[in-house]
């Protein structure tokens, strides 16, 4: 054998090596995270009613204001509340009651208000929710997936989420919450997963609620090139690529 043959087998040889290593580690990559079933960004929101039926006599806001804790966001007029105040049971001192019966509601947080039901001369029942309150800085997200129970085994506390926007920008995440039932055999899981870059408004608006995205959970890597792995990926992340 010539040495340029014995070159050509050597580089070959080296060729398949890195393609076979590049082949296994995106097949361990791949048997250690799984793709959601259904995934979108929530929000906190808050429900708004009044403890008094009444007729509403002014609204203050519109569905897509922004409002902040304490703002009034409309005005219930009620012959209980006005009798509560005269025998003593509301205080009128209070900023949101007047003696002559009526109640102003309030916003319990800061935040957009997202429904909005009730209009100025609308009778109000005590208790019924008029408005949701999206509230500020409260956005996560919740994702579906559905996994072998033996995967499911290997869903760590805390466990590392990728979040993929439909523009394919990805934010990462870590798991908060899960809850699980079982369907033929496999465990539908249900996960909250919270992110400090999930803020309002980023990714030219794309970072909203009801956004929905793709979210990959990272399990436990049980298998035998674990290790190698991690390092490969610690050393890659090192070197900043």
């Amino acid at each position: 054998m010539t040495w340029t043959n014995r070159f050509r087998l050597l580089f070959g040889t080296v060729v398949v090596l890195i393609l076979v290593a590049g082949a296994t580690f995106v097949f361990t990559q791949r048997q250690a995270q799984v793709v959601s079933v259904t995934a979108q960004i929530v929000a906190e929101t808050y429900s708004v009613g009044a403890d008094y039926p009444g007729v509403v006599t002014h609204r203050y806001v519109e569905v897509g204001d922004h409002v902040e804790q304490n703002e009034p966001l409309f005005v219930v007029e009620s012959l209980q509340v006005a009798r509560d105040v005269e025998s003593g049971l509301l205080d009128s001192a209070r900023d949101d009651v007047s003696a002559d019966g009526t109640l102003t509601v309030r916003a319990a947080v800061a935040g957009t208000v997202r429904t909005f039901d009730v209009n100025e001369g609308s009778y109000l029942s005590s208790g019924v929710v008029v408005a949701t309150i999206e509230q500020d800085e409260s956005l996560s997200a919740r994702a579906e997936f559905v996994l072998a129970p033996r995967d499911f085994g290997r869903i760590e506390e805390a466990a590392e989420v990728e979040l993929l926007l439909p523009d394919q920008r990805e934010i990462p995440g870590a798991l908060t919450d899960i809850e699980v039932i079982t369907v033929d055999g496999y465990a539908h899981v249900t996960t909250e997963i919270s992110s400090t870059g999930l803020v309002a408004g980023d990714a030219n608006g794309l970072v909203r609620s009801g956004t929905p995205l793709e979210a990959r959970l990272h399990l436990r890597d049980d298998g035998p090139l674990a290790g190698m792995r991690d390092a490969a990926v610690d050393f890659v992340r090192k070197i900043g690529l």
